[in-house]
């Protein structure tokens, strides 16, 4: 073990298939390639399926925390939004106790598009844990919870 003040190892030295930040991008790009044909197919991006996904457990919440657990920057988010007003799927309400803050709704037809999209969501979601026991699958889901405390920037 190397002690608190020697340099940290490198890369090349850890190994790509060692390095956590990797293996997490490389099993998110694959998880959202899986997805892509089926948005594709009703016309949805990855940013305004997340918010849809977002809003359909945590409906009326403001733009600023849809960006966080959507995962999209906020001029991309204003983007996504926009087209999902457009297409009446979402609807944005002034803040009742700030006039300067939006909130963001889902409606009965954002519910129903996102509805579409869940069995392609369940799927590539259960052949991820495919094979791995109920008991490691909540450990890792801890492990994932106390890196997300570790990194996170919100109280959420």
């Amino acid at each position: 073990m190397r002690d608190q003040m020697s340099a940290p190892r490198r890369l090349g030295e850890i190994g790509l298939n060692n390095f956590p930040p990797y293996l997490m991008n490389r099993i998110m790009g694959r998880y959202n390639a899986s997805l892509r044909e089926d948005m594709a197919h009703q016309g949805m991006s990855t940013p305004k399926m997340r918010s849809l996904a977002v809003l359909s457990v945590i409906d009326g919440i403001l733009i600023r925390e849809l960006a966080v657990y959507a995962v999209v920057e906020q001029s991309t988010l204003s983007r996504a939004l926009d087209g999902l007003a457009a297409d009446g799927l979402i609807r944005r309400e002034q803040d009742k106790d700030d006039s300067r803050a939006t909130r963001i709704f889902i409606t009965e037809q954002g519910r129903a598009a996102f509805e579409r999209h869940w069995p392609a969501m369940a799927r590539v979601y259960e052949q991820m844990f495919q094979g791995i026991p109920q008991a490691e699958q909540q450990a890792f889901l801890a492990v994932l919870h106390k890196i997300l405390r570790n990194v996170r920037k919100n109280e959420f």
